[in-house]
């Protein structure tokens, strides 16, 4: 008797269309209703989907906004400005100008507020936001290097730190500056906080003197 192989079932494909469609209702539903009050049922029926669909993607509620906040900082791109301070400067715009929406600001204080509680969430945070988010230091780096304004690394490891603290300085100053200070990141700011960033402090105060 011949035997025969079974091949195993594979899922129908995720839809990139139904992906995007249930990531914007899941932003609009966090300005709308906030986190207390949004519901994986109530994103379901804004995005015209299951349920279950939402189900087959993600976990949960906390999966599902962080990846809504992932979403928009995938936006961000590191426009070549012609030096490495004019390149910072257009992220930096870029960034707050991310910031500034009512879908991100309202969703990046409602996961980092549940995520002080929740080890996974944070992960999940630093995975889908803060380590994806780093090339843009990366090729910030690549790109000066190209130009002869930076030197090329020689400790990898080192080079790697630098990575995390030029990452952790950049995004520490904005998310403060726009949604705990209130304030304004203008033109103005964004200049003289590059100058620090590059110069560091005495460095800065000497070029304004």
């Amino acid at each position: 008797m011949q035997s025969r192989t079974s091949t195993p079932r594979t899922g129908r494909p995720r839809s990139a269309t139904a992906d995007a469609a249930i990531l914007a209702a899941t932003r609009a539903a966090l300005v709308e209703l906030g986190w207390s009050k949004l519901t994986l049922g109530d994103v379901a029926t804004r995005a015209g989907v299951a349920k279950t669909t939402l189900y087959r993607r993600w976990a949960g509620k906390n999966e599902l906004v962080v990846d809504a906040v992932a979403a928009l900082f995938d936006e961000l791109e590191l426009p070549d400005r012609g030096s490495l301070a004019a390149d910072i400067e257009g992220v930096v715009l870029q960034f707050a100008a991310i910031l500034a929406r009512p879908e991100a600001k309202s969703g990046l204080m409602a996961v980092l507020a549940e995520s002080t509680r929740d080890d996974a969430l944070r992960e999940r945070i630093r995975a889908s936001v803060v380590d994806r988010q780093k090339r843009l230091v990366l090729e910030g780096r690549r790109r000066a290097q190209v130009r002869g304004e930076l030197p090329p690394e020689s400790d990898p490891s080192a080079a790697a730190r630098t990575v995390d603290l030029i990452f952790d300085m950049v995004a520490g100053a904005v998310v403060h500056r726009t949604l705990v200070s209130a304030e304004p990141v203008d033109p103005t700011w964004v200049h003289d906080f590059t100058q620090v960033l590059l110069l560091g402090l005495s460095g800065a105060a000497t070029s304004k003197s």
